[in-house]
Formats: structure tokens, C-alpha cells, sequence
């Protein structure tokens, strides 16, 4: 590890810690200006005193959140906007600690406007903080400060790839001081005599071709000389490259991890689904409690309409409010189903917009006229939260589909169906029903394979704005 590296690494947190205090203190004394006075009385008695001791117990207690959210983790490829995304979860959570506390302690602090943007500004502080280092961190790398000398081992058009890319973006803070075609007896003495005389970091060997006694013999000369050993991942350690090793026998057992939903992430993801799906239920009760009535007073039959769907285990029922006369609604719970299915495919086969095995007709003649708006405004869909409360299905994960359009998947679309299905995701937010199906399998699937709380928090914020996007009603 460079010094330069250790020391921008190592300034995070003092500085983290005194942008907590000045987020605290801009808040109260925000609150306390003549401006903020004139709009909202204060009420409370709250002297800056005792608020620095509160706000000094919190800083310290952020911090140690900060640490276990790994904002201080040394990582020379991490992204910034990677690092702003957990500046955000962490400062969340910080702010759930301190809305516990004041549970607890209420007759010790009672303005909640002090604790919101007090939570804000540490937000932007600290993204300040870090976009700024980002700066002069690539800064010191286009000076040559903090460089890592590299040498390249390969033969192959990505060792050419990466000497390039390492040339051109000097922001990277990678230098090729030597490049070796291979790692044979010979070379492998050349390059012993080599470092004797050159400060050499780190060791990338890029060429999948290489004999396994080559690599064998390259990792052990690196750990013998201390230098950083990485590797170019070919087209199968691209696939799997969340791994988890095990001991079996005293043999070690690389496993191949599909998703992080497996073990805690599982149960964090169901843990979440229940508590943001009932605060969902009760929010939106008045809006479901109009659509009802809307139906009921619009066209004959039941409010809800269930729907098959499929999901890794098997199918369960999808529930929506219903948008279609009652005559063409198709489904087992339904009679003249045989006819509407009959109908329904004549549609697609005349209206269907969707390429693949799912379809989508456009100016469906069979929606009413609540179920045209309900639909425009994806109120149909609220009924789907007692889905994800239950468990039948998740906030966010991919579209749940019909047995008869998952019966048509080829082999590499079964892949969104090893975890539950949601009422929004990836491919929702970033095209809504513009995007082709295969387009929707391959967001989904990295979803799948990077999932993070904090992703499914940043898809949810950004559904309401899909929602809203102008789009054409099926």
C-alpha cells in the first residue's frame, strides 16, 4: 500500500467526524436564525451547551456507524459514486439511531427540524469531503504522486488493452514499467535480477493463456518479493467472480454465490418488504379505498382481479385492482375464460407490441374507462403490496410474468426466476414498457448478481418518477 494511498485513506475519518459536528451546528443555529423564527416559533428550550455534549455523543456514534458501513475501507478501484451511495446508507442509519434515542429521551431534545437537516447537510458534507479527495487523489496521479509501478505479464490483446488504457488515463494512478510475454525459468530469473534495481508495486498478469505451472510459478515470485498479485479474469472467472471459499477435508472448495440474497441478505430484503409494505398499505388505503368505488360504480364484477404468475417455487396469485370487463377478465377464478382467452389471442396476434415471450397490447379494447386511468397511473398495482406483506412477492425484483409466457423462456431468461419477483425494478425504472424483453432480462440479471439494499432503496425512490413519465396505456 503507497503512503499516499494510507494517508488520503486515513484523513476520511477525523474529517468525517468534524463534518458531522458542522452539520449539527449549522442545523441549530438554521433553526434558531430570524428567517427560520418567522416561519416556525421555536418552542422548545434548547441551550447550545447542552446540544454541543448531545452532539458530540452522536458524532462519535456516527463514526462508528461510518466504520462499520465501510466508508473507510482501503480500495485503490472504488468507485465515487459507489462511495456517495453508502454516504447516503450510512447517514441513514445514523439518522435512525438518533430518532431511537429521541424515542427514548424525548424530554432531552424535541426539534425534529434540527434532525432532518442536520442529516441532509452531513450528507452533503461528506460527499463534499469525498468528491474533493476524489480530485486530488487523480490529481496526484497525473503528477506521478502515488503511482503504482506495474509490470504487465501477457502475450494477448488484453495485456495491449490495459498497457493502453493505463497510458492514456493517467487518472487511474497505474504505470507499465515492464511488460513480459511470459513466466517461464528464464524470465522468471530476468525478472528477479530486474527488481534488484527498479521499485516495482504490483504484478498484473493478463493473458488467460498462460501455462498453469506459469501462473503458479508468477504468484508465488510475487509473494516471495511482496509485490500485489492481480490477474485479468477470463471468460469464466467473469462469470463467477463472487465466489466463497470453504474448507472440505482440508481441501479448499471455491463456491460459486448467484446473488448476495442468499443467508443475511435474504432475510434483510424480507425484513425490509414488511415494514415498507405495510407503511405503503396503510399510506395509500384512502387512494385504494376511491379506486374501489370508482370500480364498483364504473362495470359489474369483483373489485380485485388474481392473476397466475410465476416465481421460482412455483406460482401464486397477483392481486390488482381490476381494469378490464368482467367478460374478458382471464384466469381460473373467472367464467367465459376460454372465450376471452380466445379473444386475448387474437389481440396479440393483431396489437401485441412486445417482442419475445411475453406481450403487451397496445389500446386494449377490453380496459374500462377507470381502468384506462387506474392503469395510466400504475393505481392498478396497489393491491400488490398485501402480495409482498404476505410473501408471495418482493418490492423489488424482476416482472412477474405468466406461466404461459414463462413456458416460452429460452435457457438464459431463467435466470430472473432464482429469486422473488417485485412490483418495480431495474428494468421498470429505466425504460418502464419501452425496453425489449431481452434488454429487461439483462438488467434484471444484474440486478440479480449486485443486489445491495441500497439499491432497492434507490429503485423504489426512482419509481414514482417512471410512473409519472409519459407513456402509452396498454
Amino acid at each position: 500500500m503507497k503512503k499516499t494511498e494510507l494517508l488520503l485513506s486515513a484523513i476520511f475519518l477525523p474529517l468525517d467526524f468534524a463534518s458531522v459536528i458542522l452539520a449539527g451546528l449549522s442545523a441549530y443555529y438554521i433553526r434558531f436564525s430570524q428567517m427560520t423564527v418567522e416561519i416556525r416559533p421555536v418552542i422548545f428550550n434548547l441551550q447550545i451547551t447542552d446540544y454541543l455534549k448531545l452532539l458530540l455523543v452522536i458524532a462519535v456514534v456516527w463514526t462508528v456507524v461510518f466504520i462499520f458501513s465501510g466508508l473507510y475501507s482501503i480500495n485503490r478501484s472504488k468507485r465515487l459514486r459507489h462511495e456517495l451511495r453508502r454516504v447516503i446508507l450510512a447517514s441513514s442509519l445514523g439518522l435512525v439511531l438518533v430518532v431511537v434515542y429521541i424515542f427514548f429521551f424525548r424530554e432531552w431534545f424535541s426539534s425534529r427540524f434540527i434532525v432532518l437537516v442536520g442529516w441532509l447537510l452531513t450528507m452533503i458534507y461528506l460527499s463534499v469531503i469525498r468528491i474533493l479527495m476524489d480530485v486530488i487523489k487523480h490529481t496526484l496521479y497525473r503528477y506521478g504522486i502515488g503511482v503504482r509501478q506495474v509490470v504487465m505479464v501477457g502475450n494477448s490483446q488484453t495485456t495491449d488493452n490495459l498497457i493502453k488504457i493505463f497510458a492514456t488515463q493517467l487518472s487511474l494512478g497505474y504505470h507499465v514499467i515492464k511488460r513480459l510475454p511470459n513466466f517461464s525459468l528464464e524470465t522468471a530469473n530476468e525478472f528477479a535480477d530486474y527488481i534488484k534495481h527498479h521499485q516495482i508495486d504490483e504484478v498484473i498478469q493478463s493473458d488467460p493463456n498462460l501455462s498453469k505451472a506459469e501462473i503458479l510459478r508468477l504468484y508465488d515470485f510475487a509473494d516471495q518479493n511482496h509485490l500485489n498479485f492481480k490477474y485479468a479474469a477470463d471468460l469464466l472467472g467473469a462469470k463467477v467472480l463472487r465466489v466463497e471459499v470453504n474448507e472440505i477435508g482440508g481441501i479448499p472448495v471455491v463456491e460459486v454465490k448467484k446473488t448476495p440474497l442468499d443467508g443475511w441478505g435474504r432475510i434483510l430484503k424480507r425484513l425490509f418488504d414488511i415494514i415498507v409494505s405495510l407503511l405503503l398499505i396503510m399510506l395509500s388505503s384512502p387512494v385504494m379505498l376511491i379506486t374501489a368505488i370508482l370500480i364498483k360504480l364504473d362495470s359489474a364484477g369483483p373489485i380485485f382481479y388474481k392473476n397466475e404468475r410465476s416465481h421460482k417455487g412455483g406460482t401464486f396469485k397477483l392481486y390488482k385492482f381490476r381494469s378490464m370487463r368482467l367478460d374478458y377478465c382471464v384466469g381460473a377464478d373467472y367464467s367465459g375464460t376460454d372465450k376471452a382467452l380466445q379473444y386475448e389471442q387474437q389481440l396479440i396476434n393483431d396489437q401485441n407490441t412486445k417482442d419475445g415471450p411475453i406481450y403487451k397490447i397496445a389500446d386494449d379494447p377490453r380496459i374500462t374507462r377507470v381502468g384506462r386511468f387506474i392503469r395510466r397511473w400504475s393505481i392498478d398495482e396497489l393491491p400488490q403490496f398485501f402480495n409482498v406483506f404476505c410473501g408471495s412477492l418482493s418490492l423489488v425484483g424482476p416482472r412477474p410474468h405468466q406461466p404461459r409466457e414463462v413456458a416460452k423462456y429460452e435457457g438464459h431468461h431463467k435466470k430472473v426466476l432464482s429469486i422473488k419477483p417485485g412490483i418495480t425494478g431495474m428494468a421498470q425504472v429505466s425504460g418502464r414498457s419501452d425496453l425489449s424483453f431481452e434488454e429487461e432480462v439483462k438488467l434484471d440479471v444484474y440486478y440479480i448478481e449486485n443486489w445491495s439494499l441500497l439499491k432497492d432503496i434507490i429503485i423504489i425512490l426512482r419509481t414514482p418518477w417512471a410512473v409519472l413519465r409519459p407513456r402509452r396505456v396498454a
